[in-house]
This record gives C-alpha cells, structure tokens and sequence, in this order.
C-alpha cells in the first residue's frame, strides 16, 4: 500500500491528520508531501494551524490536515 492510500484511510477513518499522527502510526516522515498528492488527486484537504506545548512547556505550532474541510 502506497503511503497516499494509508494517510487517506488514517483520515476517513479519523477525519484529520498530524505529522505527529502520521509519523507514529503509519511511519510517514514527509506528510506535506503525500497531502500535496492526495489533493492532486482530486481529494479536498483544509489545513488548520494548532498550538500545543512541547516537552519543554514552550508553544510549538504545526498543521491539522482534514479531509473535506471541517
């Protein structure tokens, strides 16, 4: 299976995606990379910019990917 096809299914299954998500659950390292060919395919994908704090308490932010906006 294609890494396109797992990160599309992790997605229809959950509804979005992280590049967090995307390394430990499916081993994806390049996820903007695989969301720029899911689109090019036809497939509507809204990226959201999310704040947490990483294990230093500091903010850090990165990208949501959902499928089919929200």
């Amino acid at each position: 299976m294609r890494q396109q096809d797992r990160v599309l299914s992790y997605m229809q299954a959950y509804g979005s995606i992280s590049s967090w998500e995307a390394f430990r659950d499916l081993g994806v390292t390049r996820l903007a990379a695989v969301i720029f060919k899911i689109k090019r395919n036809g497939h509507t994908i809204t990226t959201k910019t999310e704040t947490a704090k990483n294990r230093y308490g500091e903010a850090v932010h990165f990208a949501r990917y959902i499928l089919g906006g929200e």
